[in-house]
């Protein structure tokens, strides 16, 4: 059979392609394994934590369970004040990305049980320091030049962090009908002046007045990046408390699966990628291998993932690895078989590898897109577990789509280099290719 045209999209094979990405590779599973210290020019450093300072989930570390009830308040609380109570609670949470909890809400009492799981680098395992991460009792006020509160988080409707037309860092604030009177009387006393914006004793902003806001919708500017007015936004909604709560009681919890869950789930985890490993190098042999570092990296991109911004390892989330990875064993597999096809058919093994990666990559794509669409619906509409099952599945299809289909084919282009790769033996046993498949081209 005649040899095929190389594809238009082929580039220029290096020798050396491979090894600066097996490199690259290694330098990541160092980082998930020792973290990194970065200096900041101001002076100490920031932690890109390691998947040893990863969050788990309260099934598989434990965690605390906390009862909160009203401080100070005449009678029991409305429903809608205990909702809201309820809600703030979960913006709390999500705001330090802990998705594994309970948070159960008694109108009848006035009382809310929250549990969550441990910090990363939680020793004592003490409950009441445990509450403090929550900041649960913290009210969010508002207060001008001679200390007077002027507004407090009961008044505050909603928060919102961005950018507005002008190109401006804001902070859309939206008061209801008690807070809109209060604060367009402050506001037209202090022209000029700066009100505070504070959660118990720590100052969160100072803005300005500039005119007097008598429409209960104010804007907040002075921020230096989106990133700051959203966290400035996300303080200010998990501050809003409809009234003061103090914790009457706390309890430790602990796992659901056993002390040594995670020690087994890690062993039994590495055990079976290295099997799989095995059966694929000696299955499709040098895609067997390329297929190998990718799922490596694709592992350790998804626990980079998740261990740098401390988002909590749930039971869900351990599915979401899982279901990721084994569509990137299919990536793989479809892309190896692609090769094997090419060769059978008569190309030359540089042929044999552009056309696998260029026929498998549409099959690739569109069940990594349809997945990425629910992992996508889930963290918009879902909360709790269901965010850390979607998060770890959309970045687990993403990373497949780029180490699955992108950085498997430049490393095996790179391998093809080499003239003693470019043999079909390589990829496929002798007993399943013919004499047309010997073209080392």
């Amino acid at each position: 059979m005649a040899s095929r045209k190389l594809p238009k999209t082929m580039k220029k094979a290096r020798k050396s392609t491979f090894f600066i990405l097996v490199g690259v590779i290694f330098l990541a599973v160092l980082l998930a394994i020792w973290g990194l210290r970065i200096p900041r020019a101001g002076g100490g450093y920031h932690q890109l934590s390691s998947a040893r300072d990863m969050r788990f989930g309260i099934d598989i570390r434990g965690g605390v369970e906390a009862v909160f009830a009203p401080k100070g308040l005449e009678g029991l609380p409305t429903d809608a004040q205990v909702a809201s109570i309820r809600r703030i609670m979960e913006t709390r949470l999500d705001n330090i990305n802990v998705l594994d909890r309970d948070i159960i809400a008694s109108p009848a009492t006035g009382r809310v049980t929250v549990r969550f799981p441990w910090r990363s680098d939680e020793t004592d395992f003490n409950p009441d320091q445990a509450i403090e991460e929550l900041g649960a009792t913290a009210q969010l006020t508002f207060v001008d030049p001679a200390g007077v509160v002027v507004l407090d988080g009961s008044q505050v409707v909603e928060a919102a962090g961005g950018v507005d037309p002008e190109g401006k860092n804001v902070v859309h604030l939206e008061l209801n009908e008690v807070g809109k009177e209060a604060f367009a009387e402050a506001t037209a006393a202090n022209i000029g002046k700066a009100i505070t914006i504070k959660m118990d004793d720590i100052v969160l902003s100072e803005p300005v007045v500039q005119t007097a806001i008598t429409d209960g919708s104010a804007i907040i500017t002075g921020m230096s990046t989106p990133e700051e007015a959203v966290r400035l936004a996300q303080q200010i909604n998990a501050g809003a408390l409809p009234f003061d709560i103090e914790a009457v009681s706390s309890r430790s919890i602990s796992p659901q699966l056993g002390a040594r869950a995670l020690d087994v789930m890690i062993a039994s985890g590495a055990i079976a990628f290295l099997l799989l490993c095995v059966f694929l190098m000696l299955r499709y042999r040098i895609s067997g291998v390329v297929a190998s570092f990718a799922l490596l990296a694709q592992v350790v991109g998804i626990l980079l993932s998740i261990s740098i911004p401390q988002q909590t390892l749930t039971l869900q989330g351990i599915a979401g690895i899982i279901l990721s990875i084994g569509m990137g064993v299919d990536a793989n597999v479809i892309v190896a078989e692609r090769i094997r096809e090419e060769l059978r058919g008569g190309a030359t093994v540089r042929e044999a590898v552009e056309l696998g990666f260029d026929r498998a990559f549409s099959s690739i794509l569109d069940g990594n897109v349809t997945v990425a669409v629910s992992a996508i619906c889930l963290i918009i509409f879902g909360s709790g577990s269901l965010l850390s099952f979607g998060y770890s599945l959309l970045v687990g299809v993403i990373l497949n789509l780029v180490c699955g289909a992108t950085l498997s084919h430049h490393m095996s282009r790179s391998l093809t280099a080499w003239t003693f790769v470019r043999r079909p033996s390589s990829f496929l046993p002798a007993s399943l290719y013919g004499k047309e498949a010997f073209s080392h081209g």
